[in-house]
C-alpha cells in the first residue's frame, strides 16, 4: 500500500535489531506438518466464530432455564466484546514476546476450560463470570492464527492458505446460528442450551493436544513492550460506562449511575494523558495516538465505533424478538437469518473483488444506504403484519441488510488503513478491530435503554408479544440512525483508497500493510492488486524496515477473523 506523505512527527524513527537478535525461522516448504498446524488453527479460528454465533441464539433459552435478568442476558454478549477487545493486542504482543505457539496454546487450553465453566453454570452470575473469562481467552488464542500461518507456510502457498480462511469464516457465519438453534432444539441429556458450550471441549482438547505436537514455535526479533496500564484504563472506563447503562432499567436509574458514566469520561482523557506520555517514553503504547492526525483513520475508527454499536443493537433484539416476541423456536429463527448471512458473505466477497477498485468510498456508502433501507423496511413490515409475520416475509428486508453490511465490512477496514503509514498499520488495524468490538459491547449496553426500556413490568402473557413488537420497532428505528450518521460519516475517507490510484499497487520488498489479510481472508487478490502470495500484513509480518510489527498479529488476524465473519457479530 501507498501511503500519502506525512508530517515528520507522525513517522516513528525505523528499528533496526541487532545481528545476533533472532528472527523467526523461514517457513519450510517440505515439511508436511504444517498442513496439521493449519488445520488446528484454522478449527480454532472457527470455534471462536461459532460461539459468538451460537450464543446469540440461544439467549431466550438462557434466560428461560436460569431466570436471567435483562442486565445479565446483555452482560453473557457484552462481557464476551469486552474482554475480547481490552485484550485484543495485549494478546499479539505477548504472542510476539513469549512465542505464538505457547499463546495460542494457552488461549485454546483456556477456552476450552471457560466454555466448560459456561456449560456448568450453575446461575447467571456464573455464567457472566465465564463468558468473560471465555472473552479474555479468545484475546489469547485469535491474534496468534495468522502469526502462525505467516511462520510456517512459504510466501507462494499463502494465497491458497488465506482463501482457505476465507471460506472458513463464510462456514462460520451461516453454521453458527444453525448449529446453535439445532444443539438448542434437540435439548441432548436434557441440558436444554448448555451443549451449545460443551461442544468445545472435544474440540479443544484434540487442538490443545495437536498444536502442541505440529505447531512451530515463533517469536518477533524486536516486540513492543506491554502497556498493561492502558488496557486497564480502557477497560475501567468502558466498566464505568456499560454497567450503569445495563442495569440502569432495573434500577430506576440511580444517581450513582449519571456519576459513573460522567466519571469514565475523566478516565478516558486520562488515558489519552497516559498514552501520549507512554508515546514518548518507550514508543509501545496501547493507542499510537499519532494516528488520529490521519484524516480518513480518524474517521474510519468513528464508523468502526458507530457501526459496532448498531449491530450490538440489532442482534440482540433481533433473537429476542422473533423467539420470544413472535414465540418462534430457535430453529426457525436460525433458519429465518440465512438469506442475511448469505447475502453478507456474497456481497463482501463482490465488494472486495470488483466493486470497491471501481467506485471507491461510494460503495461503502451504498452500503450504509441499503442497510438502512432494510432496516426501516423490517421496521415496517414489524408494525404491518405484528404478530402474524413470516419468516418469508423478513427476507427481503434481510437480504437488504445483509447486501448493505456485506458492502461496508469487507473494504471498511482497507480503506481506513488507506492514508496510514506503513510503519503504523500493524497499530492501525489492531486499533480499528478493538474499538469495532468495544463499539458492539456499547451497542449491547445501550439495548437495556432501546429495547428493554420499552417494555413494561409485570406483563401477562398476552401483552408480552405486542410489548416485544413495539420494542423491536423502536430499536430499529435507532438502528437507522445509526445507518443514518454512518453514511455522514463516511464522507472523510479518501473517495478511493490510495491503493487504487494510478501506480499504487506496487508494494516495496515488504509487502503490503496489515489491511491485506483481510482481503485474503475473503479469498481475494486483495484491494491494491497484489497476487495474494505477499502476506506482510498476515500478523506479525516484518514492515519496510524488517521490524515485526506486534500489533500485526492482533490486528490482521482479528481484521480477517473477526471482521471479515461475514455480518457476525462478536
Amino acid at each position: 500500500m501507498t501511503s500519502p506523505e506525512t508530517p515528520a512527527e507522525m513517522v516513528a524513527a525505523p528499528v533496526t535489531p541487532p545481528a545476533d537478535v533472532p528472527v523467526d525461522p523461514p517457513a519450510d516448504a517440505t515439511d508436511r506438518r504444517r498442513w496439521f498446524a493449519l488445520a488446528i488453527v484454522m478449527t480454532a479460528a472457527f470455534m471462536d466464530l461459532v460461539d459468538v454465533t451460537i450464543v446469540n441464539i440461544a439467549i431466550p433459552s438462557i434466560e428461560r432455564d436460569t431466570g436471567a435478568t435483562f442486565s445479565q442476558i446483555q452482560w453473557i454478549t457484552a462481557g464476551y466484546a469486552l474482554a475480547f477487545a481490552a485484550g485484543l493486542i495485549t494478546g499479539g504482543r505477548l504472542g510476539d514476546i513469549h512465542g505464538r505457539k505457547r499463546l495460542f496454546l494457552l488461549g485454546i487450553g483456556g477456552f476450552t476450560v471457560a466454555s466448560a465453566l459456561c456449560g456448568f453454570a450453575a446461575n447467571p452470575e456464573m455464567l457472566v463470570a465465564s463468558r468473560i473469562l471465555q472473552g479474555a481467552m479468545a484475546a489469547m488464542m485469535v491474534p496468534q492464527v495468522l502469526s502462525i500461518v505467516h511462520a510456517t507456510f512459504p510466501a507462494h502457498e499463502r494465497g491458497k492458505v488465506f482463501g482457505l480462511f476465507g471460506a472458513i469464516v463464510g462456514l462460520g457465519a451461516v453454521s453458527g446460528p444453525l448449529l446453535g438453534a439445532l444443539l438448542t432444539e434437540w435439548n441432548l441429556f436434557g441440558l436444554e442450551w448448555r451443549p451449545i458450550f460443551l461442544i468445545n471441549l472435544p474440540v479443544g482438547v484434540v487442538g490443545l493436544i495437536l498444536g502442541s505436537r505440529f505447531i512451530t514455535e515463533s517469536k518477533a526479533p524486536r516486540a513492543l513492550r506491554l502497556d498493561l496500564v492502558g488496557v486497564a484504563l480502557v477497560t475501567l472506563g468502558l466498566l464505568m460506562l456499560l454497567y450503569p447503562l445495563t442495569r440502569g432499567e432495573e434500577l430506576d436509574w440511580p444517581l450513582w449511575g449519571y456519576a459513573s458514566m460522567a466519571g469514565a469520561l475523566g478516565v478516558f482523557a486520562a488515558l489519552v494523558a497516559y498514552e501520549r506520555r507512554k508515546a514518548a517514553r518507550d514508543g509501545s503504547p496501547l493507542i499510537e495516538l499519532s494516528l488520529f492526525k490521519v484524516k480518513s483513520f480518524a474517521a474510519g475508527i468513528a464508523v468502526q465505533t458507530v457501526f459496532g454499536i448498531g449491530l450490538g443493537i440489532f442482534f440482540l433484539v433481533w433473537t429476542l424478538y422473533m423467539q420470544v416476541g413472535l414465540g418462534w423456536s430457535a430453529l426457525r429463527a436460525g433458519l429465518t437469518g440465512v438469506p442475511f448471512s448469505i447475502a453478507v458473505s456474497t456481497a463482501a466477497a463482490l465488494s472486495v473483488q470488483k466493486l470497491v477498485p471501481r467506485f471507491g468510498r461510494g460503495v461503502l456508502q451504498a452500503g450504509a444506504l441499503l442497510m438502512g433501507l432494510g432496516v426501516l423496511s423490517y421496521l415496517w413490515e414489524a408494525g404491518h403484519y405484528g404478530l402474524g409475520i413470516t419468516s418469508w416475509q423478513m427476507a427481503l428486508p434481510l437480504v437488504v441488510m445483509g447486501v448493505g453490511m456485506g458492502l461496508i465490512v469487507a473494504p471498511l477496514t482497507d480503506a481506513v488503513l488507506s492514508g496510514v503509514p506503513r510503519e503504523h498499520a500493524g497499530s492501525a488495524s489492531g486499533l480499528i478491530n478493538t474499538v469495532q468490538q468495544m463499539g458492539n459491547a456499547l451497542g449491547l449496553g445501550l439495548v437495556s435503554v432501546v429495547f428493554f426500556g420499552e417494555i413494561g413490568d409485570r406483563l401477562t402473557p398476552a401483552q408480552v408479544g405486542p410489548a416485544f413488537v413495539d420494542a423491536f420497532q423502536n430499536a430499529l428505528g435507532w438502528v437507522a440512525v445509526v445507518m443514518a450518521a454512518i453514511f455522514v460519516l463516511m464522507f472523510a475517507l479518501p473517495k478511493r483508497p490510495a491503493q487504487h490510484l494510478e501506480g499504487a499497487g506496487t508494494d516495496e520488498p515488504g509487502g503490503p500493510d496489515g489491511a491485506d489479510g483481510l482481503d485474503k481472508m475473503h479469498g481475494t487478490d486483495g484491494m491494491d492488486g497484489t497476487d495474494g502470495t505477499d502476506t506482510a500484513g498476515a500478523g506479525g509480518a516484518r514492515d519496510a524496515e524488517g521490524v515485526t510489527d506486534s500489533e500485526d498479529a492482533a490486528g490482521s488476524a482479528d481484521a480477517a477473523v473477526t471482521t471479515g465473519a461475514a455480518g457476525v457479530p462478536v
